[in-house]
């Protein structure tokens, strides 16, 4: 007998509800759920272990967000057919989900906890990322796990001048803004997504609207939590301490700490630690040789030792880890065109984070396949991020690109996409990859301003040039004293408060990625911080325009050139031609790559060449082609087919005509036979296209002078004359126009 569900309901703003039931599937998990808008469903389960590991000294989340094929009707691509790893969309929802719930944990829970969401329903008009975060926060609310309080997470778009609350895809593209916002019922915890250079007051009444929202679904999970009895939190074990050790070494080393902290302000990253573990060595050396100190737990009294006097440091002095003033930027380089053989590449630095990024301008064949349950199609501007060990002076093994590149690659992907041009006036695949050198802090960032430069170096004629910041911010509840970071190290990021990544142009902002680490955090704080963001980012678009401020005017030599001719539909076979024939044989002759697509009713011929010779040629062939015959016009032809009454000539690509053997010279020839050969080039003109069958007649004669004394002779009848472009001959009824004789075609058999 099927169990009584639990469910909740709660409605978005336009009216539409959203379902939570738990209580029928996947009982075995510590919490499960399914979520519910129109057909969309999400089954969001979360088993945490009972005990921590031994030894564990962090929260062990993992967090798995997959849709599932058979949701949408479709089976997956490939050849095995069956849902593999999961795709970077997935990833990137998975991490959104992660960090918005992650914080939501006690500092000391260390239990491996797994939350797996899956899209088991899809409904085209409801899309199932933005109620990831709200299904897994409602799975956790109705397990024993030990979340603080719920969260939710919705989609926000600004269309005109409204706000829509988990808008439909048509709305999404027509809309300026788009972000996923995460929130409990009192603070903002995360926000990502990307805007067409709006401002800052837009995108925090983006956050406020969504916000409210949040609070509906953050008060259902508070009542589905009572009504499934699970109010009553699991037990876990608190970590141990010494706090007479504590206290010692805080007394003995927090002011010489706090001291290297002010005195490193001229060193370097590395000169720091180094700094740092001098003083964590000076009480080492004080210790005997057998003692019983913890000297785990020492470590983890110096690293709280440091983020205390970092922190007060920065609210004390008004001064940063580096000697920066808070809103002052690192110094800046940056140069284009260092690869000569990319098409495209910048080297972009700003204190110690460097970025070395080319820009690769493809085809149409080139594009990147999309195969996804909710999502298919081919994408044209690729963004790739490389992290090596080496950036941070650290060996370890390569293992390819994980969650946090596919994340940083995705959020400098948005930054850059908007402002690139329209597809009528850049028709290349363009992949941007940024390979980070060096990192201290925000090398995302960096990406946004390597990519930005190196695709201008390309000559993509981009809108505006992008510049890209990372903003922290250093905050004392017990004081009120905050301080908002601008350009922040990966020192300034660990202990901060807040991490801000904020892209844009001179017009408004692009893209925007935020995790908030304390409550409480007001919007007049963070209307601020989006203040001196724009603040940082002009400072740096301006470092950038003294290297580069525009595309260039022209592509380099190397770099390929595309072509492109529309024509009318139904001539798009002619370029093609049986089982594609004309099309490959046009790209084997000249060397250039030939796309045909179908645009709008009409045909678009896009021509593709890294040589301007191989591109004029395919370019001559294909208008050709499409270009329909003048009657009177010369043109260079090629005999392909000799027959006893003259010759086939095409003499436009995959236009063929006859040359009677009585246009071929003024003299009159008895035969074909050593007049002209198949491949012999000649010159023709058109005298006459047939408008009933569409066939060519040629003349070769009329281009050659007349003999003296030449007599004309009555035209000879030419009705059953079989000629044009379909191969066949042409015979005259009775005597043809060599005289003499009868048509030597054999008589008609009766079957």
């Amino acid at each position: 007998m099927k169990p009584n569900p639990i469910i909740k309901t709660v409605s978005l703003p336009d009216g539409r509800e959203i379902s939570v039931e738990t209580g029928v599937l996947a009982k075995q998990a510590s919490g499960a759920v399914v979520v519910r808008m129109g057909n969309t469903m999400l089954l969001a389960t979360v088993v945490g272990a009972k005990e921590a590991r031994e030894g564990t000294d962090f929260f062990p989340l993992s967090v798995d967000y997959q849709e599932k094929f058979a949701a949408n009707g479709r089976i997956p691509g490939g050849f095995l057919k069956r849902e593999g790893r999961l795709s970077d969309h997935e990833i990137l929802i998975s991490r959104i989900v992660d960090r918005a719930v992650r914080p939501l944990f006690p500092d000391n829970y260390h239990n491996e906890t797994q939350i797996m969401i899956s899209l088991i329903s899809a409904d085209e008009e409801v899309l199932p990322d933005a109620l990831a975060g709200f299904a897994a926060s409602a799975a956790i609310a109705v397990s024993d796990l030990p979340m603080l309080e719920p969260m939710s997470e919705v989609r926000v778009i600004k269309l005109g001048e409204e706000y829509i609350i988990n808008p439909t895809p048509a709305q999404m593209e027509e809309a300026s803004l788009e972000c996923i916002v995460a929130a409990t019922y009192d603070n903002i915890m995360m926000v990502e997504g990307e805007s067409k250079e709006v401002t800052e007051e837009d995108l925090l009444k983006a956050i406020q609207v969504a916000h409210e929202t949040i609070r509906l679904q953050c008060i259902l999970q508070r009542e589905l939590e009572q009504a499934v009895g699970s109010s009553q939190k699991r037990e876990h074990l608190q970590p141990e301490g010494n706090e007479e050790l504590e206290k010692m070494l805080h007394e003995k080393y927090y002011q010489a700490i706090y001291d290297s902290v002010k005195e490193g302000v001229s060193r370097s990253k590395s000169e720091r630690g180094e700094a740092m573990k001098a003083i964590k060595q000076s009480y080492i050396d004080t210790l005997p040789e057998e003692h019983e100190i913890d000297m785990k737990m020492v470590g983890t009294y110096f690293k709280s030792m440091y983020k205390k006097a970092a922190r007060n440091f920065v609210l004390d002095e008004g001064t940063r880890l580096d000697g920066r003033k808070t809103n002052e930027v690192r110094p800046i380089w940056s140069e284009v065109d260092y690869l000569p053989s990319a098409h495209g590449s910048a080297v972009f630095t700003r204190g110690e984070t460097q970025s070395l990024t080319t820009v690769t301008l493809g085809t149409k064949l080139d594009e990147q396949m999309i195969d996804g349950a909710m999502n298919s199609g081919y994408n044209r501007f690729i963004l790739h991020y490389n992290f090596p060990a080496f950036s941070t002076g650290e060996a370890r093994p390569n293992r390819g690109p994980g969650r946090r590149e596919v994340g940083h690659g995705n959020l400098a992907m948005r930054a850059l996409k908007n402002i690139l041009p329209s597809y009528e006036d850049n028709p290349y695949t363009v992949r941007v990859v940024s390979d980070i050198l060096e990192s201290n802090g925000s090398s995302s960032m960096a990406t946004v301003c390597a990519g930005s430069l190196a695709l201008m170096d390309a000559g993509v004629k981009l809108k505006s040039p992008v510049s890209g910041i990372a903003m922290g911010m250093i905050s004392d509840s017990e004081t009120g004293k905050f301080a908002i970071l601008s350009d922040i190290l990966g020192d300034e990021d660990h202990l901060g408060d807040m991490d801000f990544k904020l892209t844009g142009t001179e017009n408004g902002i692009t893209a925007y990625q935020m995790d908030i680490k304390i409550d409480g955090l007001s919007y007049e704080v963070l209307h601020k911080a989006l203040l001196q963001a724009k603040e940082g980012r002009m400072h740096i678009l301006g470092e950038m325009n003294k290297t580069m401020t525009e595309a260039r005017v022209e592509m380099k030599d190397h770099a390929p050139r595309i072509h492109q001719i529309i024509i009318p539909r139904e001539l798009i076979g002619a370029v093609i031609g049986p089982g594609g024939k004309i099309v490959q044989e046009i790209q084997r002759e000249t060397g250039a790559t030939i796309t045909i697509e179908e645009v709008n009713n009409a045909g678009r011929i896009s021509i593709f060449a890294t040589d301007k010779n191989k591109l004029e040629a395919a370019k001559n062939i294909v208008e050709e082609i499409v270009t329909p015959p003048e009657e009177g016009k010369v043109y260079e032809g090629t005999v392909k087919k000799i027959t006893e009454f003259g010759a086939f000539v095409e003499f436009m690509k995959g236009k063929e005509g006859l040359l009677h053997i009585s246009e071929i010279t003024w003299e009159r020839l008895p035969s074909m036979e050593g007049v002209l050969e198949e491949g012999e080039e000649v010159q023709v003109k058109l005298m006459e296209v047939d408008q009933r069958s569409g066939k060519f007649r040629l003349s070769r004669k009329v281009l050659l002078p007349k003999p003296e004394g030449y007599e004309e002779r009555p035209p000879r009848d030419r009705s059953n004359d079989r000629g044009g472009n379909d191969r066949g001959g042409s015979r005259g009824n009775g005597r043809d126009s060599r005289g003499g004789g009868r048509d030597s075609r054999p008589p008609r058999r009766n079957n």
